[in-house]
């Protein structure tokens, strides 16, 4: 499923026009984006949690010359999904 995708499926199951749509889903995302830069915790109740997850640094090996190089730690997004989801999917 695309963004496109995604705005049409709101659209079909709201009153809104496609450009108020996809208003209402940049916005979403934006707000979620926000909030994982700010490092805080993103519960949806019934769909899933987003989180920031720190990595540490480590040490890693090139496949094509086989050199070991640094790798730094960093921050990453992860997304947990909640039971609800889990269970409607498996």
């Amino acid at each position: 499923m695309t963004k496109t995708d995604l705005v049409e499926a709101i659209q079909e199951k709201t009153s809104l026009s496609k450009k108020d749509a996809s208003s209402v889903l940049d916005a979403t995302l934006e707000a979620i984006t926000q909030a994982l830069v700010q490092e805080e915790k993103v519960s949806l109740v019934g769909f899933g949690t987003f989180q920031v997850s720190h990595r540490k640094a480590r040490t890693g090996q090139n496949p094509q010359t086989g050199e070991k190089i640094e790798i730094p730690a960093r921050k990453v997004p992860k997304f947990t999904p909640g039971k609800s989801l889990k269970e409607k999917v498996g």
